[in-house]
């Protein structure tokens, strides 16, 4: 499997030192243009100071780190950079390249799905007479070169390197880790550092740095013009909505034995719907055994890919260009019956179970010791479940809708020793069946379950795949609780607001 790494410098820890190559000496230019010194003015340097939630212990303030990135100005107080730059962070300080200034600064608008963000300053008079950049329209070509301009450790001043764009996708952006998009791949060297800094062609940007490969030497990824401007398009009303999803799950059809028991002819085109999510943008209109065969006018080949703009991509590149509310036409082979069916684009929050979650604080509940959180990918993360039950619903959460069951999959995720819960069964890491005889839905559920205005003479909580519950007595539960506050120096037994 392919590790990539964000390119986003640290501060505090150790990086291989890398060459920088310097600016080169102001250019001469026709008047009005400006020139090549100018335009690195606009690409500044960001630092942040974040802090990241602590999900092992979520009563607790979290680690403090910090980071550097680099940004580049696309509109009057408007700094484009990497989501992953300024997640989690505190505090931003913008420096123009070659000034000593720090400028005071904020996040307008963060994408963690397409890892994009928009910063601003405080006072904008200092950046007013410096050039934007340009952002581009199409794709770089193949085997065209670029320049990657950025911060990347190993120096204070500005880093120029060139390549070669050498590969045009549909990959995984990793600061999510759940979201893939349209990606380029390109030569040039891009460290830690460079992330949020601009690709450019002819002092046009053509795409912005964000990741490389650890596998393979040079081999850095770049965010391209369709990516980019979907997302300043999106925030134009003053938020951002996310990406829009089909909800299919497709497979391709290259084997012509495959074809041949599907009645397909042997042409090379369609792929197999193997998975429609229930509530998404195709439930209700395609069904599992469909075959895609077009989207949009774009004939599908066996492998699910499209031709746009002379580039084979993956079909989902239509939708990724579209908004909710918006139509995407579906040609289909249903039972040998060609159909096209008309869908009507929307956004599917559910799917985040599967992202990262940043600016988020980690959501709990603890009762006498006993640590409740909900489900997500920060905690698999951190606990490394095994639990049969807890990967089996975490894998099925949506693709089998169980979002429409439970609004969080709750889980007992530790033990803090006290002398009411000593004598337990340690069953940490399994998922809550019920409490009291109420099925579980909700971690705003189990807390009112867990303290309710008249409590029961005992409380009762039953884990899946357990035969024997917890049972802790009521009468002794409020000394525990003070124990535990004490013990451990949690300031809340709860929180339920993860903002």
């Amino acid at each position: 499997m392919k590790s990539l790494y964000l390119c986003l410098a640290l501060t505090g820890i150790s990086w291989a030192q890398t060459a920088t190559t310097p600016p080169p000496a102001p250019a001469t230019a026709p008047a009005g243009v400006p020139t090549t010194a100018e335009i690195y003015r606009s690409v500044v340097r960001i630092e942040v100071a974040t802090q990241v939630p602590n999900y092992s212990a979520p009563w607790n303030a979290g680690r403090f780190s910090g980071g550097i990135g680099t940004g580049f100005l696309i509109g009057p107080n408007k700094f484009l950079t990497n989501a992953h730059v300024v997640s989690n962070g505190e505090r931003f300080l913008i420096t123009i390249y070659g000034s000593p200034e720090k400028h005071q600064a904020k996040v307008d608008f963060i994408a963690h799905d397409c890892d994009l963000a928009i910063l601003s300053v405080e006072d904008f008079s200092p950046f007013e007479k410096l050039p934007v950049f340009s952002i581009g329209q199409a794709v770089p070509e193949l085997e065209s070169q670029v320049r990657v301009i950025g911060y990347p450790i190993g120096g204070e001043r500005l880093s120029v390197t060139r390549g070669v764009v050498s590969r045009i996708d549909f990959q995984p952006y990793s600061h999510s880790r759940a979201d893939s998009h349209l990606i380029v791949q390109i030569d040039a060297a891009i460290n830690p550092g460079n992330s949020g800094g601009p690709v450019l062609q002819d002092n046009k940007v053509v795409g912005v740095a964000f990741q490389g490969l650890t596998e393979a030497d040079n081999t850095g990824y770049i965010i391209p013009t369709p990516v980019v401007n979907r997302f300043l398009k999106d925030v134009e009303d003053g938020r951002y909505d996310e990406y829009t999803d089909l909800g299919v799950t497709e497979f391709p059809l290259i084997n012509p034995a495959m074809r041949q028991a599907l009645k397909l002819p042997n042409n090379g085109l369609g792929v197999l719907v193997t998975n429609v999510t229930p509530t998404s943008s195709c439930d209700g209109q395609i069904k599992p055994g469909d075959v895609l065969t077009g989207i949009d006018d774009h004939p599908i080949d066996a492998n699910g890919s499209i031709l746009i703009e002379g580039e084979k991509v993956n079909m989902h590149e239509i939708v990724e260009r579209k908004f909710a509310g918006d139509t995407v036409k579906l040609r289909v082979l249903r039972g040998g019956e060609a159909m096209e069916i008309p869908v009507t684009l929307k956004t599917l929050p559910q799917s985040r179970m599967y992202a990262i979650r940043y600016e988020e604080k980690p959501r709990y509940v603890v009762f006498a010791g006993l640590v409740f959180q909900p489900l997500d990918t920060n905690l698999f993360a951190t606990a490394s479940f095994r639990d049969v039950t807890v990967r089996r619903l975490y894998s099925e959460y949506v693709s089998k809708g169980l979002f429409q069951e439970f609004e969080d999959i709750v889980i007992l995720t530790d033990f803090l020793a006290d002398d009411l819960n000593s004598s337990l069964p340690p069953y940490k890491g399994k998922v809550v069946k019920a409490i009291n005889g109420t099925a579980v839905k909700s971690l705003d559920q189990a807390e009112q379950l867990l303290y309710p205005q008249s409590p029961p003479e005992n409380f009762v909580i039953e884990l899946m795949g357990v035969d024997r519950p917890l049972v802790l007595p009521a009468s002794q539960i409020k000394a525990a609780n003070d124990r535990v506050r004490k013990n451990y120096n949690i300031p809340r037994l709860s929180n339920l607001k993860a903002r």
